[in-house]
């Protein structure tokens, strides 16, 4: 296949999860996700002090103070929920197409959550504890429970999601004040370090440490990330509802709007975030940057996207699609991949260079190794119709082997209609 007749290039081709084209700016959307989510997840990879809240003392020049500032305003908290949106408007359009093609939608669904299930787990126990798709697999249980609800009343459910937990962040505040804040617990350090040298270890070391870090990333997931996810699950699903996504130019005026509410109140909430986490000690002030994050990351999260949308039907369109889009197409085999490449970097699997890496040198590899993704995608995608673990999740999900290769997957649809033009020819004769 021709270098620029790729199906992200195109928007159209191959058959998205709605069973229609694929939209190549809703496929650079979601590359454009990964990749603030590879950003984010490599700082906790590359440094154990990251994950107890600190800055590793070993790097504390301007420009490392510089890139913390920069990644923990413009990145953190943010991402996830971008992809969640996605998570949730793609749920629609899986629907859809079971109701097309007269599928039972409930078994298929609850089959694919089972493979995310599998999937994320061995992520976290191998690669990252701070996975995803388990939470995402746990969520999705909800999604399909709710997935009669109206557009309105998703909306709803969302903004109430993100109050209730903004207001139990403020009673946490207010209760830690009320006790006498303790400030930043003194044996972080010493525990940042004692995890390094585990990470640095064979790979009993690192499996070992991934699960004793499993208990802390859980309840950071279950008190934080899980109610904000399913909060853009609700958002995703009530846009997909409204097939919001489909045609851009009669929603221009809003994606402005999105931007100005985003890049003032979305960008001044993770100010405080980032202050929060990376200046001050006081932990009633931290669980009431976290409330206002909780509130604003999501008008921050909005921005970005209606950003990249707009540049994906503007005049740099092409260029942008051309970019984000293959990532996008195959993001659950990038989001893996991602993983297992810092893990061959930063732990005993490999180089062992956790805790060894400045912050701008982390930020460089970061951009270095999603500019591979982007031509590794490409590349793959002239060849084949899906990534390597998506064709085996879609096996597993549909109980099937689909072609994976664009050139198997055309014989079969000429076999096909091939095969229907020879049944109408006798019928026609008969």
């Amino acid at each position: 296949m021709a270098l620029q007749a790729t199906a992200a290039e195109r928007g159209a081709g191959d058959p998205g999860p709605g069973g229609g084209a694929r939209l190549a700016h809703v496929d650079a959307l979601r590359g454009f996700a990964l990749f603030g989510i590879l950003v984010v997840n490599i700082g906790y990879l590359a440094s154990a002090y990251h994950g107890v809240g600190l800055a590793d003392p070993g790097f504390d020049s301007p420009l490392d103070s510089a890139v913390r500032w920069f990644g923990t305003v413009f990145f953190e908290a943010k991402f996830f929920l971008l992809f969640s949106f996605l998570f949730g408007y793609s749920f629609t359009l899986q629907l859809d197409s079971a109701e097309r093609g007269g599928v039972r939608f409930a078994p298929r669904f609850l089959r694919r959550l089972a493979g995310l299930f599998v999937l994320g787990a061995l992520h976290a126990v191998l690669l990252y504890p701070g996975d995803i798709l388990t939470t995402y697999a746990v969520l999705g249980l909800i999604l399909l429970a709710a997935r009669r609800v109206r557009p309105r009343a998703a909306v709803r459910t969302a903004v109430i999601l993100l109050a209730v937990t903004a207001a139990l962040y403020l009673l946490l505040a207010w209760g830690v004040h009320l006790a006498g804040d303790a400030g930043a617990d003194p044996g972080a350090a010493a525990e940042a370090e004692r995890a390094m040298r585990e990470l640095r270890g064979g790979p009993g070391a690192v499996i070992g440490e991934h699960l004793g870090q499993l208990s802390e990333f859980v309840f950071v997931l279950i008190l934080f990330q899980a109610p904000a996810a399913l909060a853009a699950f609700f958002l995703g699903f009530a846009a997909g509802r409204a097939r919001a996504l489909g045609d851009l130019a009669r929603h221009r005026g809003t994606l402005i709007r999105i931007q100005w509410a985003g890049f003032t109140v979305g960008l001044l909430g993770a100010v405080i975030y980032a202050h929060a986490n990376l200046v001050a000690s006081d932990s009633a002030y931290q669980a009431l940057a976290v409330a206002v994050d909780v509130l604003t990351a999501p008008l921050l999260a909005a921005a970005y996207a209606a950003t990249v949308l707009r540049l994906a039907q503007g005049r740099f369109g092409k260029r942008t699609v051309a970019v984000l889009g293959p990532v996008g197409s195959v993001t659950l085999t990038c989001y893996l991949a991602q993983s297992l490449v810092c893990a061959l970097l930063f732990t005993g699997y490999g180089a062992g260079l956790v805790g060894r890496v400045p912050p701008s040198g982390v930020l460089a590899i970061a951009v270095a190794l999603f500019a591979v993704q982007a031509v590794a995608s490409r590349w793959w995608l002239r060849r084949h119709r899906y990534g390597p673990v998506e064709w085996l999740l879609r096996a597993w999900t549909t109980l099937t082997w689909p072609p994976l290769r664009r050139a198997e997957a055309s014989q079969a649809s000429g076999a096909s209609q091939g095969s229907e033009a020879s049944q109408g020819s006798e019928a026609s004769q008969g």
